[in-house]
C-alpha cells in the first residue's frame, strides 16, 4: 500500500510517499480504507523522534482517519465492509489502509464528508475528555482555552457552546485570528502577543478567575495559569509545547484548593479509550449529525504533500484543522 513514510527523524522534509506493508484485520480490529486523515501536533512530535507509537503499533504517522471498512477481524460484529467510519488510531493514518480496535471506530454521520469526519477523533475527543470529563466544566462556569484557533481549541470552543451554553469561554489567540475565534463563541479573546492572559481572565471575571483551563504550553504557563485559576479550579495540561519544567508554589495551590491534571490520549489502554469513545459517541457525535457543530477545516492537501501540510501547521498558518486526502 502507499503511505507517507519518514526517512529518519527531523523536519517536514523527511516525509515522503512510499510503499509499506498493509495492516490486517486481526481479532477485534477493523481495517479501514482511508480516504482522509488530518494533521495533529503529535504527528510532528513523532516525526521528530520524540513521541514513539505504543509498542506493536504502526510507526506510520496519523492518529485518526475517515474512510470505508475494508474488512473486519474475528469478534467484530458492529461493522461491515463498506460502512463509512471514522476512527481514533494508535498510528497509521497517513496510509491507504489503517487498522483500529473496533471500540475506537464510529460511524460517520450522513451529513459529514470524509474530510470533515477526519477532523473529529483526535481533536474533539481530546477537547471533550479534558474540558468536560476531567475538567468537569459546568453551566455558569468560566473556561480558558489556550490556542483557540487550533484544532483542539476550535473544537473545545464549539463543544462549550453546545454542551455548556451558559458557560463563559475565554480563549487565547493571535491578533490576526481573534475575530474568527470570537465568532466560534469565545466571549473574550486574549491576544497572547500583547496581553497577559492571567490579568485578562481576572479582569473579565471580576477577579474570580477561570474554573477550567485547557493548556498545551506546559511549564512556561504554569504560574500564570494558576494565577488565572479560580478557587477550586481545574488546570488540565495536555501538552508541553513551551517546555516541561516550572516552579510550583504548593502553598498557594493548597490555599486555593486548585487541581492540576495531566492528560494524554494515545498511551491509554484500548479498553480505556473505547470507554471514552463510547461516551463521546453518545453525547457528542449527535451534535455533528444534527449540524449543531461542524469541524473547522482550514485547507486540504493531497497525501503526497504531507510535508507541506506539516510546514503549514508548524508555522501556525492554519485556523482549525489541516486535512490530508488520498
Amino acid at each position: 500500500m502507499k503511505a507517507v513514510l519518514h526517512a529518519g527523524f527531523g523536519g517536514p522534509e523527511v516525509l515522503r510517499l512510499g510503499e509499506a506493508p498493509a495492516p490486517e484485520a486481526t481479532a477485534g480490529r477493523v481495517l479501514i480504507r482511508v480516504v482522509a486523515t488530518s494533521v495533529n501536533r503529535p504527528d510532528a512530535i513523532q516525526r521528530e523522534g520524540r513521541y514513539p507509537p505504543p509498542p506493536g503499533e504502526s510507526e506510520i504517522l496519523g492518529l485518526e482517519a475517515a474512510g470505508t471498512v475494508e474488512a473486519v477481524g474475528p469478534g467484530v460484529d458492529a461493522f461491515s465492509p463498506g460502512d463509512r467510519v471514522l476512527a481514533l488510531l494508535p498510528g497509521g493514518g497517513y496510509a491507504e489502509l489503517a487498522a483500529a480496535p473496533a471500540g475506537q471506530v464510529m460511524r460517520i454521520p450522513e451529513r459529514l464528508s470524509f474530510e470533515q469526519a477526519a477532523c473529529i477523533a483526535e481533536s474533539y475527543i481530546t477537547a471533550y475528555l479534558n474540558v468536560f470529563v476531567l475538567g468537569r466544566l459546568a453551566a455558569g462556569e468560566t473556561v480558558l482555552v489556550h490556542g483557540g484557533s487550533g484544532g483542539v481549541g476550535t473544537a473545545a470552543i464549539q463543544l462549550c457552546r453546545a454542551l455548556a451554553p451558559r458557560a463563559t469561554v475565554i480563549a487565547t489567540a493571535s491578533a490576526a485570528k481573534a475575530e474568527r475565534v470570537a465568532a466560534l463563541g469565545a466571549a473574550r479573546v486574549v491576544d497572547y502577543g500583547s496581553e497577559d492572559f492571567a490579568d485578562a481572565v481576572l479582569g473579565h471575571t471580576d477577579g474570580r478567575g477561570a474554573d477550567v483551563i485547557l493548556d498545551h504550553i506546559g511549564g512556561p504557563y504554569l504560574a500564570r495559569n494558576l494565577k488565572a485559576l479560580a478557587i477550586g479550579g481545574r488546570l488540565v495540561v495536555i501538552g508541553v509545547m513551551g517546555g516541561r519544567s516550572a516552579e510550583l508554589d504548593v502553598a498557594r495551590l493548597m490555599m486555593k484548593r486548585q487541581q492540576i491534571l495531566g492528560s494524554v490520549l494515545r498511551p491509554r489502554s484500548v479498553a480505556e479509550k473505547s470507554a471514552i469513545i463510547e461516551r463521546f459517541a453518545s453525547e457528542v457525535l449527535p451534535l455533528f449529525a444534527s449540524g449543531t457543530i461542524a469541524p473547522v477545516i482550514d485547507r486540504v492537501y493531497p497525501m503526497a504533500e504531507a510535508a507541506e501540510a506539516h510546514r503549514a501547521m508548524e508555522a501556525g498558518e492554519h485556523f482549525g484543522k489541516i486535512v490530508l486526502k488520498w
